[in-house]
């Protein structure tokens, strides 16, 4: 049985994979027996009854014929599951809790349907073809659930990837980092690492997993003949995110749109969004069983591709854009406790609606071996103009990317600010922070002054 304490700790952590509040127990305890069957065909988790959707702790009372109800339903899984369900002070107020361990006979199945557990919600396979296929797969090892005997937390960890998680994630400062890794099972019952934890946390991570790394590629026209730029980046997961996106930003063309006196905005020749939703697509449903390839960024005159290994799994081809199912359901949950996973299926429909929005063709797709998102560019000259009366102007610059701009943009009215003030007002992290403030300065375009602690930087 849990104490209050990892209680708590659960509650700090948030709803996720593993785990899932409930304000009350539902009128119709089914609607927890779905719930259930979802976790025990995962790798277990907890129902926390009396904790409403923003962790807050409300307390609930299950009489005993409610908790009968709840456990002769349970009953009705197949094959048979056993769950405790017992109660916990917290904060003054009673906490009901579901344990569910991961089942060992997979599948389960409640009423004649298969729950699967994607990211932090669940969803019911309906059709036979969707059941057909788990009874396939269900005793296959996901890749990021393997066990990884030679990551250690204390000495194989990258600080600055828990501290990012932690700030995403909105997790409380008062929870250890190891115990936050357990409350989001990121060690098997033995107490080993899983693969996804190597990669989602670790020290360049690609030395153990050469393939697990995003390739940059620029090409000059429309084929792969000429590569003028190509870069590779490794390291934690969501890092190879930030990075790609930092390289996306500076090949892309951007104009800014100013109106009176308020700040310029900025209008990519392809959204932003758009790229946001494919890479984080490519690093949480890529197949990394094969070794043989990497997650592709492509740029040519005329598109942007991006591609990952792994083409769609049969249940969500018949159904593409509207069901989804991960191949790594551990580093799925954790971009989706990072916020950048808004609702499970939802990212096609997001492209396609952000591309229409500005007015460019919907985005293209290929999914047989190789998945792959075709994004189209609109094929102009780049030119400045001025900005008169509220007319919207092109200002294309394609060596100062979107982050660089906004710090020369903030010392144009504020200077003397330090590295870690800039990071809070452009809203990255601190190592991201100081790689754009190198790149302005060997650009001849900042400078430092002052003491190393007391000083801060100036436009040159």
């Amino acid at each position: 049985m849990l104490n209050t304490e990892t209680i708590q700790s659960l509650i700090d952590s948030g709803e996720g994979y593993n785990v899932e509040f409930k304000v009350r127990a539902p009128s119709k305890v089914r609607e927890l027996t779905e719930e259930i069957c979802a976790f025990a065909n995962a790798d277990g988790g907890y129902l926390l009854i009396g904790v409403d959707d923003n962790g807050q702790v409300v307390g609930t009372n299950l009489e005993n014929d409610k908790r009968s109800a709840i456990q002769s339903s349970i009953s009705e899984i197949s094959p048979a599951l056993h769950c405790e369900l017992y109660s916990v002070n917290v904060e003054g107020k009673t906490v009901w809790v579901i344990d569910i361990p991961s089942g060992k006979d997979k599948p389960y199945i409640f009423s004649g349907s298969i729950y699967v557990r994607e990211g932090a919600n669940s969803q019911k396979l309906r059709t036979v073809e969707e059941m057909r296929y788990f009874f396939q797969e269900c005793n296959k090892i996901f890749f990021d659930h393997i066990p990884c005997s030679w990551f250690n937390i204390d000495t194989d960890a990258d600080e600055q990837a828990i501290k990012d998680f932690r700030t995403e994630a909105q997790l409380s400062s008062s929870t250890g980092d190891k115990q936050i890794f357990e409350n989001l099972e990121l060690f098997t019952d033995k107490g080993i690492a899983k693969n996804g934890t190597a990669m989602f946390f670790g020290k360049e991570p690609e030395r153990k997993f050469p393939h697990a790394i995003t390739r940059c590629v620029l090409f000059k026209g429309t084929t792969k003949v000429y590569i003028i730029d190509d870069k590779s980046f490794g390291g934690p997961l969501y890092q190879q995110y930030l990075q790609a996106m930092a390289w996306l930003e500076s090949k892309l063309q951007v104009a800014y749109k100013i109106e009176g006196p308020g700040p310029r905005e900025e209008i990519w020749e392809i959204p932003l969004t758009v790229f946001k939703e494919a890479v984080i697509n490519a690093l949480s449903h890529r197949d990394y069983y094969e070794q043989g390839a990497t997650i592709t960024i492509e740029m040519f005159d005329d598109r942007v591709e991006v591609s990952n290994p792994g083409g769609l799994l049969p249940i969500v081809a018949k159904d593409f854009g509207h069901k989804s199912m991960t191949r790594n359901p551990l580093i799925f949950g954790l971009f989706t406790r990072m916020h950048l996973v808004e609702k499970v299926a939802s990212g096609i429909p997001r492209m396609q609606e952000a591309m229409k929005e500005a007015n460019l063709p919907e985005p293209e797709f290929h999914t047989e071996g190789m998945f792959t998102v075709v994004f189209k560019r609109q094929v102009t000259n780049s030119a400045n103009y001025d900005t008169v009366n509220g007319r919207v102007n092109d200002i294309v610059n394609d060596t100062i990317n979107k982050n660089e701009q906004a710090i020369l943009n903030l010392l144009t009215t504020t200077s003397a600010l330090n590295a870690s003030e800039i990071s809070k007002y452009i809203n990255k992290s601190l190592r991201m922070t100081m790689r754009y403030i190198k790149v302005l300065q060997d650009k001849n375009l900042i400078e430092f002054r002052g003491a190393p602690k007391t000083g801060g930087y100036y436009l040159k």
